[in-house]
């Protein structure tokens, strides 16, 4: 009598259109999704922020990968990816993100980062300024503002009700995946890291976005007087309406903006999306191109 074949299950359905795939940096397991036939064009990866994976960074980073050779880690001790021997801090996930551009072959990129993301990109230019091309910093996290802890918490609570639902669908697994001993030891990492300092060195072109609606930003004049502080290589704009996680709910308004800024184009609203959130440039160093953007509709 011959044993009964186990029931077959259904192969999981892709997250994207990027391809999947995995690696080893550091002899630690990492996923990422990849242009599933990389063009002969500039690389841009993507960097995910606090507790989560990069499929939240998904809907914008498929809107680039026929311009960009687009990758989107998981980095390590997040999402899919293997975790290493001892919790990693800001500095160790900046080296982990140029390691696995090693394994890619990619000398130098733009890095596209949210939240947590953004601390990792600024570490990232300090060590490797070289591989830099240019900086994408959505919602900077980490900083004075998000301290102490039950701020942050309540911070990122009132931010849940402004962000659609289907982001808790991505957010909550890898929340729970990521743990709370993780969580503890992460934040107080972003909360000794010198950000400020860090972006006061930066020299390459920078695009800051900021969410009309982030509880865990403060208020754009804020941001203003910080980009205005650096040596003005920052490109400041709101985008109306939105909250935290951009990359995810504005995908459409937030991957328009990175085409016009890696163009050097002047910042309008995307006549494709007629009644979507609205762009403002509020700040524009002055070693960047002298374009003045606007935000307003015709009839508005």
């Amino acid at each position: 009598m011959g044993t009964k074949a186990a029931p077959r299950r259904p192969p999981r359905r892709p997250e994207s259109s990027l391809a999947e795939r995995w690696t080893t940096v550091d002899g630690i397991a990492l996923f990422y999704r990849e242009s599933p036939q990389p063009p002969d064009a500039p690389a841009m990866m993507h960097l995910h922020g606090f507790g989560l994976s990069g499929r939240y960074l998904l809907p914008t980073a498929e809107r680039l990968a026929d311009q960009f050779h687009t990758l989107v880690p998981d980095l390590p001790g997040f999402g899919r990816s293997g975790r290493a021997a001892n919790a990693l801090d800001v500095p160790d996930l900046a080296h982990a993100a140029a390691r696995f551009l090693d394994d890619r072959g990619i000398e130098k990129a733009t890095l596209v980062g949210n939240s947590m993301g953004c601390p990792v990109i600024l570490e990232f230019a300090h060590h490797y300024p070289e591989r830099i091309e240019r900086a994408v910093l959505v919602s900077p996290a980490g900083g004075v503002y998000n301290q102490p802890l039950g701020r942050a918490v309540g911070q990122l609570t009132r931010d849940g009700g402004r962000e659609p639902p289907r982001m808790m669908k991505v957010a909550v697994p890898d929340y729970l995946r990521f743990g709370v001993p993780s969580t503890f030891k992460m934040f107080r990492a972003l909360t000794q890291y010198p950000s400020l300092e860090r972006l006061l060195e930066l020299h390459v072109p920078t695009l800051v976005v900021i969410g009309e609606r982030d509880p865990l930003m403060p208020g754009a004049t804020r941001v203003q007087e910080v980009a205005a502080a650096t040596d003005n290589h920052v490109l400041l704009v709101k985008i109306e309406g939105a909250a935290h996680a951009i990359n995810f709910s504005h995908s459409g308004e937030l991957a328009h903006l990175i085409r016009l800024f890696m163009a050097d184009r002047p910042i309008v609203d995307d006549p494709a999306s007629p009644g979507h959130a609205s762009l403002t440039e509020i700040h524009r160093g002055t070693h960047l191109p002298p374009h003045q953007g606007t935000s307003q509709r015709p009839g508005s």
